[in-house]
């Protein structure tokens, strides 16, 4: 019987990869899809929708386009959902996605930034998975399962997971040069080719940060067992070390159709014709990120240690200086410092259900908007 997919964000990056997929081998005889979104690429929702004929289409960036995503996955009840869209965006057609009874495929690592225990705890009681699918957390995924699927055996077993970090296009700058550099260059990554936002969450860091609490949440690991490498070839995803020393790696070539092949074809191991790493010539670099350069990783971590409503203010509070920068209101270092300007007010909640953690997002991003109206102050 093939699988029913929903493909939300299906003109991004994520989602062209996923289609690659699906449509090289026998992919057309394991799966079917049911549903493609996309937010403005009307002329590229077009082009898949005759790629795939019997499914249903929704652009989100118009009228009601939000609520006819979720209408959607709920009615055809997919049993994978890829989701692939960017931002805080992705949090509810997650939910969705797992109310419906669908495995999520989760690109998007907002939804457990901003909603963790929340997201987990739904999926648990749904009898569905959650699948990672950034090349950090399935790399830890399926090296976990290696070892131990109960959560108190793993916790002893497992001293610290180890997220290799690309260092984006400035590891070698100076904190001086980073004050100067533009937009494009912000976008020139030198590993991976991905959608705007991501791209500059790399450049800044952020988006390691985010992986740090995505981590903390997916894995149920404590922050100070999270530790990150900057490992420029990408060629190791992440490593885990256990109790004994031994440290294990997944390897492969920097390619998002790797842990995409691996989560739509969940819980088999399926073979694939993707490039394999070849050792002949294959040197591989680590160094330790430099914290000052890149505060983002410690607001992260900062986050994730608070707990509460803190991981998604982080996250509310960098898009909000990111779509700044994008505008050129904001230099490329100012995105931290209005990030920790909002995580400095008081987020620790009186609860942690989904209205709260929707306001905590709205008021984040008024604060950080406030913060860069107002002017921000020079990077120290």
């Amino acid at each position: 019987m093939k699988k029913r997919i929903a493909l939300l964000g299906a003109t991004g990056s994520i989602g062209k990869n996923a289609v690659d997929i699906i449509l090289r081998n026998e992919g057309n005889d394991n799966f079917e899809v049911v549903l493609l979104t996309a937010h403005s690429s009307r002329r590229d929702l077009d082009i898949l929708s005759g790629q795939f004929p019997n499914a249903l289409c929704v652009l989100t960036g118009e009228a009601n386009g939000n609520e006819a995503l979720l209408s959607a996955i709920k009615n055809l009840k997919p049993d994978i959902t890829i989701n692939g869209i960017s931002g805080a965006a992705g949090l509810m057609p997650s939910f969705a996605a797992i109310k419906a009874g669908s495995h999520l495929a989760l690109a998007n690592k907002e939804s457990i930034v901003m909603a963790g225990q929340l997201v987990i705890r739904t999926a648990n009681e749904n009898n569905v998975k959650i699948i990672p699918v950034d090349s950090e957390h399935s790399a830890i995924f399926h090296l976990l399962k290696f070892f131990t699927q109960e959560q108190h055996i793993k916790n002893k077993l497992i001293s610290e997971v180890i997220l290799t970090a690309s260092g984006g296009p400035f590891r070698n700058f100076s904190i001086e040069e980073m004050k100067k550099v533009t937009i494009e260059e912000t976008l020139a990554h030198p590993t991976w080719n991905m959608g705007k936002k991501i791209t500059i969450d790399s450049a800044s860091m952020a988006n390691k940060g985010l992986e740090i609490m995505e981590a903390n949440a997916l894995f149920c690991m404590p922050p100070d067992k999270i530790k990150v490498v900057i490992h420029p070839q990408s060629i190791i995803h992440s490593m885990i070390r256990l109790c004994n020393g031994v440290i294990y790696a997944q390897l492969s070539k920097p390619d998002m159709r790797h842990p995409i092949h691996d989560a739509l074809y969940w819980p088999k191991t399926i073979p694939c014709n993707l490039e394999p790493v070849c050792f002949d010539s294959l040197s591989l670099d680590f160094f330790k990120p430099d914290l000052q350069k890149f505060p983002m990783l410690n607001h992260a971590r900062t986050a994730a240690e608070k707990g509460a409503l803190y991981p998604c203010v982080y996250n509310a509070a960098n898009e909000t200086a990111v779509a700044a920068f994008i505008d050129k209101k904001i230099g490329f270092t100012d995105i931290p410092l209005v990030t920790e300007n909002v995580l400095q007010a008081d987020w620790t909640g009186d609860s942690f259900d989904l209205e709260a953690i929707l306001n905590a997002d709205t008021n984040a991003r008024i604060k950080a908007a406030e913060y860069i109206n107002n002017g921000i102050k020079p990077y120290k």
